[in-house]
């Protein structure tokens, strides 16, 4: 009966999240949750197993990531279609999915009718990204990248940590330390560190803990 539906493989650590939605997919007609999967790995080897049409990802899990498996089981299986389903809106979290592969990125708060419509939307070889989830993405794009030291000096400024010691834990001079504390801020396009860290955090270029 299944071959019928649009078969799907849920992915998340959480088991209570798991066994909800999948309670709520199969009281549609067309949509038949055929594996569960609670970590990137046993993602990677249901996807293997049994090859759905649609695989439902959680980003945040112990060892790969959503986005990480996403682009492995791409890798793999270039046809995949991976709709990326979590609480995390921040702006790296969208481009780090959408750049691995994922077809479709929604938060879970969303309705079910709306749900249900992206999981058909994605089977049917379209794309799903909300509106508000979109117009965030482009201006990320349009946005100059930071270079990977000036991600690290980011870190630092997150943690609070002065000019002086930022040079003292990475080895370099305060005054390239100031340079890329400078670049920082015109490429974040805030005036100060205060804003940057805040501007670090909100688009999930750092986190607290």
């Amino acid at each position: 009966m299944a071959k019928n539906k649009i078969r799907l493989l849920l992915v998340d650590d959480h088991l209570v999240v798991r066994v909800g939605l999948r309670s709520l997919l199969e009281t549609q007609a067309d949509i038949c949750v055929v594996a569960e999967a609670a970590s990137g790995n046993s993602a990677l080897e249901a996807f293997a197993k049994h090859s759905p049409d649609v695989t439902l990802m959680d980003l945040r899990m112990p060892g790969l990531s959503g986005a990480e498996t996403t682009a492995l089981i791409r890798q793999k299986f270039p046809d995949a279609r991976v709709l990326v389903l979590t609480t995390y809106d921040n702006d790296e979290d969208i481009y780090r999915a959408l750049e691995a592969g994922a077809a479709g990125y929604l938060l879970k708060n969303i309705d079910s009718a709306s749900l249900f419509g992206a999981v058909r939307a994605i089977h049917a070889g379209t794309y799903r990204l909300p509106a508000p989830l979109a117009t965030r993405l482009a201006q990320r794009k349009a946005a100059p990248e930071l270079t990977p030291r000036e991600l690290e000096v980011l870190l630092h400024i997150v943690q609070g940590q002065s000019n002086k010691e930022i040079g003292a834990a990475l080895g370099l001079s305060e005054n390239t330390v100031k340079n890329h504390v400078k670049m920082i801020l015109e490429k974040l396009g805030v005036a100060d560190r205060t804003q940057a860290a805040t501007t670090a955090l909100q688009r999930g270029l750092a986190s607290l803990s």
